[in-house]
């Protein structure tokens, strides 16, 4: 069974996930947008061996601590979709920009698409791409323990800007009417920042897509 622990990193708060397989005890984490070190403490305190870094989209609050993590862990970046490629490219340029650590350059080991899967333990995670916030985001769906992790597709009563380069409101809106929705109401998702929710709760209050 997956189990999953939010551990908020940056100035931002971005919800960096380690989730993990309790039977074989390896995880992987989603989002290490920073503070490499507590990430690593949190996953040791837990006795959990880190397999993978799994991104839903390469913004600085989300991505930044990557590369670091990937070169001294020897771990593999998986994610995101291809229609990050240049998010990633600007990774040095964000991290000046809003005052992080220097960002370490880094190469995905692995895009991911629609409809693939990834593996951790003796699980299997669902991908689904959601773009709109950047044109290359994707979510992890763990039907098991029906969690999605979405990255800064939808929040508790919002959902992701789309005034950066390659974003797209009514692109974003398609993804979360089709891709997510479809997983059902009952279906809890851990958001980039900010508090989980669940579909069937944003469905029927969320004023940005309660309507749709």
């Amino acid at each position: 069974m997956l189990r999953y622990l939010t551990i908020p990193v940056t100035a931002f708060q971005q919800n960096c996930s380690l989730i993990w397989c309790d039977q074989t005890m390896e995880g992987a984490l989603i989002d290490p947008g920073g503070e490499s070190e507590r990430l690593k403490a949190e996953a040791q305190r837990l006795g959990v061996t880190l397999t993978a870094l799994w991104l839903t989209h390469a913004h600085i609050d989300h991505a930044g601590a990557t590369g670091t993590l990937a070169r001294e862990l020897g771990l593999p970046i998986i994610g995101p979709h291809p229609g990050d490629q240049f998010w990633i490219d600007g990774l040095p340029q964000q991290s000046q920009m809003f005052g992080f650590p220097p960002a370490e350059a880094f190469t995905p080991t692995r895009w991911l698409a629609d409809g693939d899967s990834v593996s951790l333990g003796q699980s299997t995670v669902q991908v689904r791409h959601c773009p709109g916030h950047t044109p290359g985001h994707v979510v992890f769906y763990a039907a098991e323990m029906a969690r999605c992790f979405v990255g800064d597709v939808l929040f508790a009563g919002s959902i992701g800007r789309t005034d950066f380069p390659g974003g797209d409101h009514d692109t974003l809106i398609r993804s979360i009417t089709e891709r997510l929705w479809p997983m059902g109401d009952d279906t809890v998702f851990i958001p980039g920042h900010g508090p989980e929710s669940s579909f069937g709760r944003e469905r029927r209050s969320n004023p940005y897509v309660s309507n749709i």
